[in-house]
C-alpha cells in the first residue's frame, strides 16, 4: 500500500460551487474597482472594441449516414454556442471580458450535449516603462510550447488559459539585442460545469508555475542574429488528484507498483539563428519522472520524457526550401495524469504534416504522438516566374520502433494570369495508420491517391466563380470518393457555394453514399452571416497537429461574426 505525506501547503476538501462563487465575487469586486477607476479618470477617453461569435446547429436525423442516436438528434433538435469579447483601452490599462454560452451544444463532444454559460475569460493588463503585468486569464507560451502553451482553439473546444499571474520585464531593450525575463503562476482554465452556480470558468486543481527568458541579438548589417531562449515550468498536484492516482496504483502488483510525486518540471533550451538566406531554429526538451497513461495501456506507468525539435529553412527570390525533425518519448503533459484526450493539456507538440486545405487531401490527419514519434517534413516552392509556382511536400511519421504512422507526398502547381483568372492542381499520395490514430484495431494502413483541380475565374473586380474537383481512391476505410464544388462570389456581399461528396465505391455499404452541401454567405462592413445545409461523413478534424474524431453530421448550420 502506497502512502504519500501531503504537503502543508495543499488545501484539502475545497468545494468547487463555493470555488466558483468565491470567483464570481472577485470579478464582480474587479469590474467595481475598474468601473471607479474610469469615472475618476473621465476626462481620458479611452478606446473600446469587441467582437462577437456564434454558431447554430439543426440536427436532421438521416440514420443512413450514422447521424443519429444522440440528444440533439432524437431530442434536442438543435444547438449552439457564442462568445462575445469586450475589450477597453486606457491610460496604459488593457481590460479584457469574454462571456461564453453554450446550449444543447456538441462541440465539447460531438456524440454528447453541453450546457453552460458563464464568464469564459476575463483579463487586465498594465504595462508600465519595461515591466508588463497581467492578471486573470492569461494565453502565452514558451518558445514552440512544447513545455507550455496556453491558447484557445474553438472549434476543438479547447480553452487552457492559466488563470493567476505573469509578470515580463525587459532586461536589456535595444535596437540590435534585447533581454526579457518571464515569470507566471496560476492554474489552468477547465470548462463550465452545467451547474447553474458555476458562472465564471473553473480551474483545475494543480498549480502551474513558470519562468522563461528570452533574447536577441544581432549585427548592424542586418545578415547575422541569434534569438536564444530558457524556460522551466513546475506542476504541483492536489490532494484529490493525488488521492486518485495513489488509489489506481494500489491496484497494480509490487512490480507496476511505484511511488508517485507532487511535483513535476519541465526544461526547454531553444534558439533562432538567421544568417543571410538561412535560419535554423532548435529546442531541447526534457521533463521529470511522473505518472503518465500512454494511450495504448491501462494502468499508470512513472517515465521521464522528452521532445527534440529543429526546422532548417532557405529562402531567395522564387526559391525556399523548409527542413523539418522531431523526436519524441513520453511527452505527456497535462494538470493530472488522469486527464485523457484533448482535456488539461500543458504543452504542445508541433505538428509535422502539411496543413492541407481541400476537402478530400484533409480527411486524413495525422495527430502528434505523445508517447512516442519519430517524424520528418520537408517542403520546397519554386516560382520560375511571378504567375507559375510549384509546390512539393513529403513527410513521414513512425513509432519508436521504426513502424510507419503517415506518410504523405504532395505536389501542386499554381498558374495564374493576373486580373483574369488562377489554376491550381495537385497530387497527393498518404499512408495513414488508422488503428493508431483512430483507435480501430486490427484496421489495415489506409493508402490514398488524390488527384484535385481548382480554378478561379475573375469576370470583373467584383464577380468571380471558383470550382473544385477532386478524386480519392482508396481501398481501405470507405471506399473510393468524388468532390465537387462550385462558388460565385459578388464582392463585397455574397458568397454562393454547392459542393457534393459522393462515395462512389463504398466499402461499409451496399449504396452509392451522398453527401451535399449548399451555403450562402453575406458580408457586410464588419458582419458577416453564414447559413448552410451539411451532409458531412465520420472524421478526424485536425487544427495545428491537434485532432479529434467527429461522427457523421446532417442538418443546417448558421454562423455570426462581428467586430465593433
Amino acid at each position: 500500500m502506497i502512502n504519500i505525506v501531503r504537503p502543508p501547503w495543499e488545501k484539502t476538501g475545497e468545494n468547487e460551487k463555493s470555488d466558483g462563487m468565491r470567483q464570481f465575487k472577485f470579478v464582480l469586486f474587479t469590474l467595481f474597482c475598474c468601473t471607479l477607476f474610469l469615472e475618476s479618470n473621465a476626462q481620458d477617453e479611452g478606446s473600446f472594441s469587441g467582437s462577437l461569435e456564434s454558431n447554430v446547429n439543426w440536427f436532421l436525423r438521416d440514420t443512413s449516414i450514422g447521424a443519429s442516436n444522440t440528444r440533439q438528434y432524437d431530442d434536442q433538435l438543435s444547438g449552439g454556442e457564442a462568445w462575445l469579447n469586450l475589450n477597453y483601452s486606457v491610460k496604459g490599462f488593457d481590460f479584457g471580458l469574454r462571456f461564453d454560452a453554450f446550449l444543447n451544444s456538441n462541440l465539447e463532444n460531438p456524440a454528447g450535449s453541453y450546457s453552460a454559460q458563464g464568464i469564459g475569460f476575463w483579463q487586465i493588463r498594465k504595462k508600465t516603462d519595461r515591466l508588463d503585468i497581467t492578471v486573470g486569464h492569461i494565453y502565452d507560451q514558451i518558445g514552440s510550447g512544447i513545455v507550455y502553451r496556453a491558447y484557445e482553439e474553438r472549434p476543438l473546444f479547447i480553452d487552457n488559459a492559466l488563470i493567476g499571474l505573469r509578470a515580463q520585464y525587459d532586461l536589456i531593450d535595444k535596437d540590435n539585442s534585447s533581454l526579457s525575463i518571464k515569470g507566471f503562476a496560476g492554474r489552468q482554465r477547465r470548462p463550465f460545469s452545467s451547474n447553474k452556480e458555476d458562472i465564471v470558468s473553473r480551474a483545475y486543481q494543480p498549480t502551474i508555475k513558470g519562468l522563461a527568458l528570452d533574447g536577441y541579438w544581432g549585427d548592424e548589417e542586418g545578415t547575422l542574429s541569434f534569438a536564444p531562449g530558457f524556460g522551466v515550468v513546475n506542476r504541483t498536484l492536489d490532494d484529490n488528484t493525488m488521492g486518485l492516482i495513489v488509489a489506481n496504483i494500489n491496484t497494480y502488483d509490487s512490480l507496476q507498483a511505484f511511488v508517485p510525486k507532487y511535483n513535476v518540471y519541465s526544461a526547454t533550451l531553444y534558439n533562432t539563428l538567421t544568417y543571410k538566406n538561412f535560419s535554423w531554429y532548435v529546442e531541447g526538451a526534457y521533463k521529470t519522472k511522473e505518472a503518465v497513461r500512454p494511450v495504448l495501456l491501462d494502468s499508470l506507468v512513472n517515465r521521464d520524457g522528452y521532445v527534440i525539435y529543429t526546422s532548417l529553412g532557405y529562402s531567395q527570390k522564387g526559391f525556399g526550401v523548409t527542413l523539418e525533425a522531431k523526436r519524441t518519448q513520453n511527452f505527456s503533459f497535462r494538470v493530472s495524469p488522469l486527464e485523457t484526450g484533448l482535456i488539461g493539456v500543458v504543452g504542445f507538440l508541433p505538428p509535422m504534416t502539411r496543413v492541407n486545405t481541400y476537402r478530400l487531401t484533409a480527411r486524413y490527419n495525422a495527430a502528434t504522438q505523445e508517447f512516442g514519434e519519430m517524424a520528418f517534413q520537408a517542403d520546397l516552392t519554386y516560382s520560375p516566374k511571378r504567375t507559375l509556382n510549384f509546390g512539393l511536400n513529403f513527410s513521414n511519421i513512425t513509432d519508436l520502433d521504426g513502424d510507419l504512422l503517415y506518410r504523405e507526398s504532395h505536389l501542386n502547381v499554381r498558374y495564374r494570369k493576373p486580373r483574369k483568372y488562377s489554376l491550381v492542381a495537385g497530387f497527393q499520395f498518404q499512408q495513414y495508420n488508422q488503428e493508431i490514430y483512430e483507435q480501430k484495431p486490427a484496421a489495415p494502413l489506409v493508402h490514398t491517391y488524390i488527384p484535385y483541380v481548382d480554378f478561379l475565374y475573375k469576370f470583373n473586380k467584383k464577380t468571380s466563380i471558383r470550382a473544385e474537383a477532386q478524386y480519392m481512391y482508396t481501398e481501405e476505410d470507405f471506399g473510393q470518393w468524388i468532390f465537387g464544388l462550385a462558388e460565385m462570389t459578388f464582392a463585397p456581399n455574397w458568397i454562393f457555394t454547392t459542393s457534393h461528396m459522393i462515395n462512389i465505391v463504398p466499402k461499409n455499404s451496399d449504396d452509392i453514399g451522398w453527401y451535399p452541401t449548399v451555403s450562402v454567405v453575406y458580408s457586410h462592413k464588419a458582419h458577416r452571416f453564414s447559413l448552410a445545409y451539411v451532409k458531412q461523413v465520420e472524421g478526424i478534424v485536425c487544427s495545428g497537429g491537434i485532432c479529434r474524431f467527429e461522427p457523421a453530421f446532417s442538418g443546417v448550420k448558421f454562423g455570426l461574426t462581428s467586430t465593433f
